[in-house]
Formats: C-alpha cells, structure tokens, sequence
C-alpha cells in the first residue's frame, strides 16, 4: 500500500478557521442534526395516532422507525468513508436535500407500507447527517476542545429529543394540521441549515489519487443487516424460530456478513476499515455504542406508546412524560462535557454514565400499566443521564485515537454500531412487545368471553377509539404491562456496555487535532499488539505501513 494518504493532509484541514467562523459553521452543523434528530422523535408520541389512522398492526409500528435506522445504518459508514474522500460540505448538503424529499414523501403517504418506505428513503439522509456532522466537529476542532462543543452538541440533542416528542403530540392533537405534519415540518429548517452551511462552513478538500469506493462491501453490509433484522421482525410470529425461514434468515444473513468482512479485509478504501475497529479503543467504543443506541432509540420509541395506548394519555402528555429522560441528556452532557474538557479524561465519565443507564433500565424495568408516574420519571431520568455521559463521549474516544485522516471512518464507524444497535433494539423489542401483547390481549379476551378473532372487526388494535370500551381497557393493560417486560431486556444488554467501558484504556485527550510522531507509534504498536495497554515500541517513518497487521 502506497503512502498516499499521509502526505494529502492541507493546512486548512487543521483548523484555520477562526474562533467566530467555527462558531457560525457549528450552528449551522448543530441545525441541521437537529432536524435529523427531531425526524426520529417527532414520530415517538405521534405514532399511535399514525398506525391507528392508518389501520397499521404492531409490527408495521416498529417498522416505521425500524426503517429509518436500518437504511441509516446501512449507509453511515458509506458516508463516513466518502467523507475522507470526497468534499465534507457537498457531502452534508447532498444528505440535507435526501432528508428532505424522503420527509415530503413520508408526509404524503396513504398508508403503513408507503410510510414505511418513505422512512427508509428518508434514513439515506439520516445515515449521512449523523456521520458528517460529527466528522465536521472532528475536522475543526482539536478533540480536548471537542468535549465543551460536546456539550453543545449534548444540549442540542437534548432539545430535539424533549421538543420532538411534545412538537410530535402538539400537531397530532392540533385538527387543523393533523399528524402529516410531523414529516412535513422539518423541511422548512433543513433547508434554512442548507443555506446557512453554504455561507459558513469551510472545509478544504483532501485530494487522494486513485480513489477506490468499497461499493460491493457496502452492498454485503447492508444486505446482510437488513435481512438479519427482516428475520427478527417475524420470527415467532409468521413463521417459527426453527423453521426453514429461520434458517435460509439467518443462514442467508451471516453468509453475507462473512463475506463482507473477507471483502472488507481486502478492499483498498473499505467501508469498514477492520485495522481501524480492530483496535481497543474503537472496539470497545463500538460494543458500548450497540448498548446506548438501545437505549436511546428503544427508550424514545416505546415509551411514547407505554404512555399513550398504555396508560391513556394524549400524543401532548406523552411528549411532557418523557421530559425527565431528556432533561437527563441535556444536563449531563453539557457537565461532562465540560467536565471532560477541563481534565481531559473521558473514560471515567463513560463507566458512570453506562452504570447509571443499566439502573435507569432495571427501575424502568419494573413498571406496568398501574405504575406510579413519579418512580417512572425518575427511571427514564437516570436513563437520560447514562446517555448523556456515553454516547458522544464514546466517539470522542475513538476520535482522539485515530489520525485525523481516519477521523472520518472512525467516526462513522461507531455511529454505524450505534445505530446497529438502536435499529436491533428497536427490532428486538418490539417483537418481543408485540408477542407479549398478542398472548395477553388473547387470554384477557377469553377470559372476559369475548372471542378474540372478533373483537375488532379488523380493526387496528392500535385504533383505540374504533374498540369497545372492555377491548380499550384490555389493550391499554397488555401494553402498560409488557412493556417493562423489554426495558429488562435492556438492562441486561446495557450490562455488556458497562463490562465494555471499564477496560477502555485510560488516555488523556490530546490537545492537536492530529496525532504527533509519538502519538502515532504508540497508536501504531498498540494496534499491533492487541491487548498490550502501555506499547511503547519504536515506530519507523518509512510510510511503508499505516498499522502494524
């Protein structure tokens, strides 16, 4: 492999734009995650009136969001590694203007199956958004600022996510605008973030010869992906978990992901680069990653419902329920952030923050339909506040592990798992939510004698006001009931994150936003010796080989 990477690395890729011009870039890069962020959670407190309206089952409720993580998933990495390629700004406002058709699309659908697909046509966007903005923030600022600008970037997830839901619930519950609206209505501010991005982000181009995509391991990720969680989506339902479905799935789904991994082990600009998320820190990063995507994706979606079909509030009541876990965001990623800036550790902040979540999951975990809202709202605060300390921090340190020419792989590859995870969660749990719902609305039926299969006529369980008032109280029960059921399933998977964030090594952020000469061997060694924590071995300059495998 030639050396052609380390010496295409310009002055202005290292941060020449000043104070005020970083700032009037990150608002601009700040708006625009905003929109994709409201995109998600906008929908959380609004989706009950939408599957309902739209006589849609469980399962297509799930899809709805599922969709949108699975192609965002699928294509973060892709963007992330164009991002190293290619034009940083093009690039985010080429997924500025698929998020915005993909919205104008979903906002038009006529039923489950259109929304769905426009959702997966609006992830594309969603994909590119939640990588770019951060491999932005990387290429601007070095990574010891980076943890006050976290903090920002904390705050403004937290407004989306506090102001999603309750903007959700205020246009559903408004006659004259009704629930198309919360697709519609992030076009106007994506499009004022394209604007304002064309006037003040400055990000110099690297320029690479003999540029390679990695179309086919793109292709092998997504597939495989997308088929594993089809499969996690119906198994047990439309088919049995041993069945010749379950094995051509999941046969079909690591077939593909092996091969990914053969072409991604071999490709000259792979997708995924293994020498990259091979390494400690990005791996355990990664593995930390999966766990709070669970948490921040399965949190916002199932929650919305618990309160709504559940407990009986309005799409407005569910949006002020969930408050506390975005209070929780908000807070503790601005004080960590700051907190992680003045010391320069990050590792103790993301062991906290993954300890706190497994609590906030296991409280969450004890609830039902009869709950009292108080030990509720102080599980999803707990929730939020693990979250807040975790999930940028774990990019961070992978961040300040990598040169700045991998930044952009690097980061994308753990928005990748992370988004893997939520769209796994999201998948997981609400198959497990929708058998549970299922058997008990069955047996509570029977046992009140009123014959399951003729109790709503087809209608939409989800349609509450279409169902008698003795079917409403049976629904409302099955699903306060199984959805603490799943939270405990996430306490269990958030305990793999904690195991993952206490053997992170211990570092000092840098204070460069490149890695120095030391810096770099010692990078370079410990890649090569797996598992050895102090590598201290001498690196030659030769530009021979970028790693040591």
């Amino acid at each position: 492999m030639s050396a052609t990477t380390t010496t295409a690395r310009p002055a202005g890729e290292t941060g020449q734009m000043s104070h005020r011009q970083t700032l009037e870039a990150l608002s601009g890069l700040l708006l625009v995650l905003f929109v994709a962020l409201v995109s998600s959670t906008v929908v959380s407190t609004a989706l009950p009136r939408i599957i309902g309206e739209l006589n849609g089952s469980q399962t297509q409720y799930t899809w709805v969001v599922t969709a949108t993580l699975l192609t965002a998933t699928a294509t973060t990495p892709i963007w992330g590694k164009l991002a190293d390629l290619f034009n940083k700004k093009q690039l985010i406002q080429i997924s500025i203007v698929i998020f915005v058709v993909g919205s104008a699309i979903a906002g038009l659908s006529q039923n489950a199956g259109q929304l769905i697909a426009a959702r997966a046509f609006q992830g594309i966007g969603v994909g590119g958004l939640q990588a770019l903005v951060q491999v932005a923030i990387a290429a601007m600022i070095p990574p010891r600022e980076r943890g006050r600008y976290n903090g920002y970037l904390g705050g403004v997830m937290a407004l989306a996510t506090v102001g999603g839901p309750l903007l959700g619930g205020l246009i559903v519950d408004t006659s004259w605008l009704g629930w198309r609206w919360c697709f519609f209505v992030g076009v106007p501010i994506a499009i004022i973030a394209l604007v304002l991005l064309q006037a003040t982000l400055r990000l110099p181009t690297i320029k690479r010869d003999n540029v390679k995509i990695d179309y086919l391991g793109a292709s092998l990720i997504a597939a495989g992906v997308s088929v594993l969680l089809i499969w996690i989506s119906f198994v047990d339902g439309t088919f049995a978990w041993l069945s010749w479905q379950t094995f051509l799935m999941v046969g079909g789904a690591v077939v593909l992901l092996l091969l990914a991994v053969l072409v991604e082990a071999k490709a000259a600009e792979p997708v995924v680069p293994l020498g990259i998320i091979t390494q400690r820190t990005t791996a355990l990063s990664i593995i930390g990653s999966l766990a709070v995507g669970m948490a921040m994706f399965g949190g916002a979606v199932f929650l919305g419902q618990y309160f709504q079909i559940g407990r009986g509030y309005s799409p407005t009541e569910a949006g002020l329920l969930t408050i506390p876990m975005m209070a929780g965001v908000l807070l503790s990623s601005i004080v960590a952030g700051r907190l992680i800036t003045r010391s320069g550790k990050v590792k103790p902040y993301i062991v906290v923050g993954s300890i706190v979540l497994v609590a906030g999951f296991a409280m969450l975990g004890t609830i039902d339909h009869a709950t009292s809202l108080v030990f509720v709202g102080a599980g999803m605060l707990l929730v939020g506040i693990g979250v807040g300390m975790t999930m940028q921090n774990l990019v961070l340190a992978v961040q300040n592990s990598v040169p700045l020419k991998d930044i952009g792989a690097a980061s994308a590859s753990v928005a990748f798992f992370r988004s893997l995870g939520g769209a796994i969660g999201v998948s997981v749990l609400g198959a497990v939510l929708a058998r549970r719902v299922t058997d008990q609305i069955t047996h509570d039926l029977t046992a009140a004698g009123v014959p399951a299969g003729g109790a709503s006529s087809g209608t939409s369980a989800l349609n509450l006001n279409a169902l008698p008032d003795t079917v409403q109280h049976i629904v409302r029960a099955a699903y306060g009931d199984a959805t603490g059921h799943i939270f405990l399933i996430s306490a269990a998977i958030g305990v793999v994150g904690v195991i993952a964030a206490l053997f992170l090594r211990s570092v000092t952020l840098r204070t460069s936003l490149d890695l120095g000469d030391r810096e770099r061997g010692v990078a370079t060694a410990a890649s090569a010796i797996d598992g050895v924590a102090d590598a201290e071995e001498p690196v030659t300059h030769n530009g021979s080989r970028p790693s040591g495998r």
